[in-house]
């Protein structure tokens, strides 16, 4: 290889990685960018048919749709959050919500088995349960209640981004196609390697941000309905709060209602705590068994322990923007390995015909 090959290769890693450095501020502004449009593009292209093909006015149109049926809601319920959070955690500060007397009560009704339990714990050097309990869920509330004026102090930041992901929004749907075609070209992979990688970075987003989302949003909503109808405090709290957690395969929202549920029958609301049961094993996990396979599993083809393993993954290292990256790479590590394991297994059946 001559000098000035290499040097055009030194020269093109170089300028690659300082665009994705100087791209990183932004990354989040990109991935959901690139996310909804991946989502809502089949809307587009009726949208686009329906326009006559003018593809800058469909484009318009379909970033309004994405503003209204996404970004708006998504908006109005982090702000609902920050102010339930950040009331819950005034109320427990000044005194008006005491967790000592709530602990106290619930360890007063259970069974006397559980209660030597906790006395033996207490007698063998951990007087200070409490105290770390208390103390965790004060740092727990006064974190969620920063969020809230953090939230407020960074609003030009949280503009640009939103701006910034808009901006890029109507590019994706105007040129779309487009720019599909030049990053196939530019990859440095044949063909049938890159339609391979290609469609299950398509199939594994759509699957992850329209599925998942879709039965979060679900389980979220019945969740905090019946916590609201069975007069549990903060019900849009804990409803936003199963819907994360929704996101996580196999735990999900029972992470929530159940503990909910043997607070209500400890505290002597057995008949409260039946019924939360009920919604939450016939209707919130009716919706996961129904809803999952079709929308995520069908399109990821990943086995659940993967997605579980590569969503938590995810969000343990890089935030709420895992929850479609981490899925992502397990599942593009899964086609290249079997992009090795085929033509691997094509050179041995090639080389025993020849044989």
């Amino acid at each position: 290889m001559s000098v000035q090959r290499v040097s055009f290769y030194l020269v093109l890693v170089l300028v690659s990685v300082a665009f994705v450095v100087l791209m990183l501020p932004f990354y989040s502004a990109i991935l959901w960018a690139v996310a909804l449009a991946i989502v809502f593009y089949p809307l587009h292209v009726r949208i686009e048919r329906a326009f006559g093909g003018r593809r800058s006015l469909a484009a318009v149109c379909s970033v309004l749709i994405c503003v209204c049926l996404v970004i708006i809601p998504g908006m109005i319920i982090i702000g609902s959050i920050a102010r339930h959070a950040s009331t819950i955690y005034g109320r427990i500060e000044s005194g008006e919500i005491d967790l000592r007397a709530l602990w106290l009560s619930l360890q007063a009704s259970l069974p006397g088995v559980a209660q030597d339990w906790i006395r033996t714990l207490q007698e063998n050097g951990l007087q200070d349960l409490w105290q770390r309990v208390s103390s965790a869920g004060m740092q727990g509330g006064g974190f969620l209640a920063s969020r809230a004026v953090t939230f407020g102090q960074s609003t030009l930041q949280v503009f640009i981004a939103f701006g910034l992901m808009l901006y890029l929004l109507f590019f994706l749907f105007r040129d779309g196609r487009g720019l599909a075609r030049t990053l196939r070209r530019a990859l440095p992979l044949s063909d049938s390697h890159t339609q391979q990688f290609s469609a299950k970075f398509l199939s594994v987003v759509r699957a992850t941000v329209r599925g998942n989302v879709i039965i979060a949003a679900l389980q979220g909503l019945i969740g905090g309905i019946a916590f609201w109808a069975l007069g549990i405090e903060a019900a849009l709290l804990w409803g936003v709060l199963m819907a994360f957690l929704s996101l996580l395969p196999a735990v999900g929202a029972a992470i929530v209602w159940v503990p909910a549920a043997i607070y209500l029958a400890l505290t002597g609301s057995a008949t409260k705590a039946i019924i939360l049961v009920a919604v939450g094993v016939l209707v919130i996990g009716l919706v996961d068994n129904l809803l999952r396979p079709p929308l995520v599993g069908k399109e990821t083809k990943l086995p659940d322990y993967v997605v579980l393993m590569s969503t938590v993954g995810g969000i343990a290292l890089i935030g709420i923007n895992g929850f479609i990256i981490g899925p992502l790479i397990a599942a593009l590590f899964f086609v290249a390995w079997s992009i090795v394991m085929d033509e691997q297994s094509r050179q041995k059946t090639d080389g025993s015909l020849i044989l």
